[in-house]
Parts: structure tokens; sequence; C-alpha cells
């Protein structure tokens, strides 16, 4: 089998340096990064608020190339940040909001968006990480889907970097989770019979109105329309770039046995819709400190449920060469806590300004 490609997106705030607060400062941070050498324009995106910047990996054939791609335009945005007054932030909510909602950018799209849902618009202040899988065709990314949706729950868990919200710590480990469940096709995807029901179920949703294009489906894991992948959306944004690297690889390495099993007919393991929503729930609210749910309901302790991914994934990273990186990282993870416990170390050691330094710092860090 071919090695799987890789592509990456990052999100990130844009932060006053006094006050810690999300400023609208996008455009010109975007501008002036594009300007940066060796970034080109189509690795920077605008996204639905004006104080928000995705970056975007070109295709990578292996974790190096991710990794040096995410640090070079980390970089790139970071400088570009500074130079235009603010700070570039790896946390997939802020620490403070302000008292101002802020701005949407201003394309046809997201003003429809915000028109649509105005208070979850104005609550939209979270930042992922994307993960994008080749997969040979269509028919089997919906089937790589339904292999990948058991495993979502214990990578949200892994990644939860979002704790605090409006200066407070929410009691969730990813606050950004449950802030994107509240859109009407939102999280754990669906079990699809195959290609053409999955067809079918989007050209409902479209067709009813419920979503206005493809992009709206905000499922944890879904189908590409521009590129021939399967997308894991599930992670918060990571404060460091080594562990959206580590991310990236077991992402990949998922979905390379979920390819390889369904080519020999694997029977496929699953649960209800009602596990699968709770098992996400459990893992925004507790990340890797308690319990996470298996894919048919088992309550195990998470360190348990990523031994189980490890085992799961294990030839898949033996034969991409990415065994040593990966396992070492996670093992680190597991050490010393996911990114959201490291912000609660950090808010109360230092307060919300120590919680700001921590998460701008990661941005920039070699």
């Amino acid at each position: 089998m071919e090695p799987v490609t890789l592509g990456v997106e990052e999100e990130f705030l844009l932060l006053d340096p006094e006050t810690g607060v999300p400023v609208p400062l996008a455009e010109r941070v975007r501008a002036a990064a594009g300007l940066a050498p060796g970034v080109d324009e189509d690795e920077l995106h605008s996204e639905l608020l004006q104080v928000q910047v995705e970056v975007v990996t070109p295709v990578c054939a292996d974790l190096e190339e991710v990794g040096g791609n995410l640090l070079r335009m980390r970089h790139a945005v970071g400088a570009a940040a500074e130079a235009n007054g603010c700070r570039l932030a790896a946390c997939a909510t802020p620490p403070l909001r302000g008292a101002v909602s802020a701005l949407v950018t201003e394309q046809p799209r997201y003003r429809a968006m915000r028109a649509q849902a105005p208070q979850l618009v104005a609550e939209q202040l979270v930042n992922g990480m994307h993960v994008h899988a080749g997969v040979p065709s269509r028919a089997t990314g919906v089937a790589v889907l339904n292999r990948l949706r058991g495993w979502l729950p214990v990578l949200v868990a892994m990644s939860a970097n979002s704790p605090l919200w409006d200066g407070r710590d929410t009691g969730f480990a990813s606050w950004r989770t449950v802030i994107f469940g509240r859109w009407p096709v939102s999280g754990p995807p669906p079990v699809f019979r195959d290609l053409a029901d999955h067809k079918q179920r989007v050209e409902t949703l479209r067709s009813s109105g419920i979503i206005s294009d493809t992009g709206q489906l905000y499922w944890q894991a879904r189908l590409s329309d521009r590129f021939p992948t399967v997308e894991v959306r599930c992670l918060d944004v990571q404060l460091r770039a080594d562990d959206a690297v580590m991310f990236a690889g077991i992402v990949r390495a998922l979905v390379t046995v979920a390819i390889h099993e369904t080519e020999a007919g694997v029977p496929l393991v699953t649960g209800p819709p009602e596990v699968a929503q709770a098992a996400n729930w459990q893992a925004a609210r507790h990340g890797l400190n308690g319990h996470l749910i298996t894919a048919t309901g088992e309550r195990r302790s998470a360190g348990d449920v990523v031994a189980l991914l490890m085992d799961h994934i294990a030839p898949a990273l033996d034969a991409a060469g990415d065994s040593r990186e990966v396992v070492s990282l996670v093992h680190r993870l597991l050490q010393q806590g996911t990114p959201a416990d490291r912000q609660r170390r950090a808010l109360a050691a230092g307060g919300l300004k120590a919680v700001t330094d921590l998460v701008v710092a990661e941005t920039t860090a070699p």
C-alpha cells in the first residue's frame, strides 16, 4: 500500500499584548506573513472571526515534512503578529474574551452564518487542528470514517487545550468541543452504509436548508470536498508544534489501518449514536484525567484507552517509520498531561497572565 499523504491546518488567535483579549487584526497579520520569505499566500487563510488566522501545510509525505512546515508558518505568522502589535496564541479558546463580540470576517458565507445563528457566531472563538489524510476513493473514505468514529473521543481527550472561558476554568478540558457541538450538524459522525448513503444524507441536509454548503458539516471527521482525503477535525489546536506532528502521525496511522481493514473485510466494530455522543462529552469534560468510553460503551481508564489506541495503530506506525517519534511524544503527553493541564497549572501558578504567556510562547518556540 502506498504511504498515506498528509496535510494539516492550524487555527490561531490574535491577542492584545497588554490585556490578552482577542483583537481583529487578522487581515493585517495575514498580509504581512504572506510577504515573509518562503511563505505562500495560499498557506494563509481567513477564518470566521477577524481575531483568527489559519495556516495550511502543503501535501506532505512524512512527519518531518509536516513538522518543518508547521514550524515555518508558526514562526512567520508569529513574527507578523508581533510586527502588527499583537501576539499569536495556540489555544483552542481564549483565556479572556473581552466585552465586545469579535468581528465577523467580511465574506458572504460568514455573514450568512451570522444571520443564521448570531449568538453561536459571537461565541465561536475556537481554534482547532485539522488533519487531512489521503484515501484512494470516496467510497473507501466513507468506510474509513466509520472505522475512525470509535477512536475520536480519545483524540479529543489527548488534544484537549481549551479549559478556560471568560477568565475562568470551565471544568472541561476541551470547552471548544462543547461550543462546536451546538451547531446543527456536529459532533461524532454517523455510521454510513456506503457512499450512496453518505451522498443522500448530505443532500438532505443541504436541500432542507439546515446547512448552506458542505463546509457546514461540522462532524468531527468528514470527507473533504476539495481534496481526496478524510479530514479529522476533533483536535484542539496544540500548544507545541511537535504535538501537532504527533497527532498527524496518529491520524495517518488510524486511516492506514482503516483502509487495510476495509480492504480485508474486517468486521466493523461500532456503537449506537448516543454512546458516541456521550463518549465525546466525557472526553471533552475530563481529558486524560479520568475515564473514557470505548466505541462499544465500555468504561475504561484514559491511560488504558490510549494504550488500546497505540496497540491498534502500531503496525501502521512501524510501516511508516513513525513509531519512535510518535510513541515518544505520547509518553511525554502521558507524563506531562494535556495542554489543558498545562494551562491550568499556569493559571494556578501565575494567573491569566501566565496562561497568556504560555499559549503565546509555544507558537514561536524552536
